[in-house]
């Protein structure tokens, strides 16, 4: 048996894809700790053409029994549960679908910087002293920025003003919306307010972007996704989402049940001295 150490740098990680191709091994098990095992899966998974097996299999699977623990004990160990036919390999679904991946869920963390940054602007017009969204249902629609605008640019605001400022049903309660902002902005508020809209706009712009970069990755998968969007709730949004973390290729799971099972969805069992405590995996 051989054994070698390799880095996690690019080079290092190059120096193992060539000993593995020259030693001719087909077969790889690895740990599946955070997130360092992806860099070795992605310079890995082009071995042999595409033509290898790779395991990335829970922790808790392959643990050993007590006693020293060093990290070659470890890799023998996982190679002789591999030999052995004793693995089995989580999920991974191919680089398209994982690139998908990325951005689906990073759309989720721009979203939610989105409502953080409307949240912060609502408390400041809060601590201001102007309560729009007590008139309005929704203070970041066109005549709700528009009022922020006119507010960041003169600090205070007029009945005509505001009548130009307002759109559709919202000029049915310019009143109300007159008493929420009857006030006036400091020059410091004027200038912090339009600090957070522009913030504001950029991430909106960024999400477009994000949403685009989507769009063009998901036509790819367009039979996919006109089946996911004909069941009812489905939109092309959450249909991308569902392609990104499932994939196409449903070989992957053995029935609809594990399926389920791995993405949460199937309620569990734990029976004990004939008590059952049910939970949602």
């Amino acid at each position: 048996m051989e054994t070698r150490t390799f880095g996690t740098l690019s080079t290092d990680l190059q120096e193992l894809r060539q000993w593995v191709e020259e030693k001719d091994c087909r077969y790889v098990a690895m740990e599946s700790t955070g997130i360092y095992w992806q860099p070795v899966y992605e310079e890995l998974e082009e071995c042999f053409n595409g033509e290898i097996e790779l395991l990335v299999v829970n922790a808790r699977h392959v643990k050993n029994v007590p006693g020293k623990k060093t990290d070659m004990r470890d890799a023998e160990w996982i190679a002789t549960l591999l030999r052995a036919g004793l693995l089995s390999g989580s999920f991974i679904p191919v680089k398209g679908i994982r690139e998908l991946r990325h951005l689906t869920r990073y759309r989720k963390s721009v979203i939610s910087d989105v409502t953080s940054q409307k949240n912060r602007i609502e408390k400041f017009l809060q601590s201001s002293g102007f309560r729009l969204s007590s008139f309005m249902s929704d203070i970041f629609g066109v005549s709700g920025r528009n009022v922020m605008r006119y507010l960041c640019q003169h600090g205070k605001i007029t009945m005509e003003a505001l009548d130009g400022c307002l759109k559709t049903q919202t000029r049915n309660r310019i009143k109300e919306i007159m008493s929420s902002v009857n006030g006036t902005l400091s020059e410091h508020q004027k200038q912090f307010l339009s600090m957070m809209l522009s913030h504001l706009e950029m991430l909106e712009r960024h999400r477009s972007e994000v949403e685009q970069a989507i769009s063009a990755e998901i036509d790819k998968h367009s039979e996919a996704l006109s089946l996911l969007c004909s069941i009812p709730g489905i939109d092309v949004t959450a249909a991308a989402s569902i392609i990104a973390e499932v994939g196409t290729d449903m070989s992957k799971f053995p029935s609809a049940e594990h399926l389920c099972s791995w993405a949460g969805l199937a309620p569990g069992n734990n029976e004990s001295a004939g008590k059952k405590t049910n939970f949602n995996r």
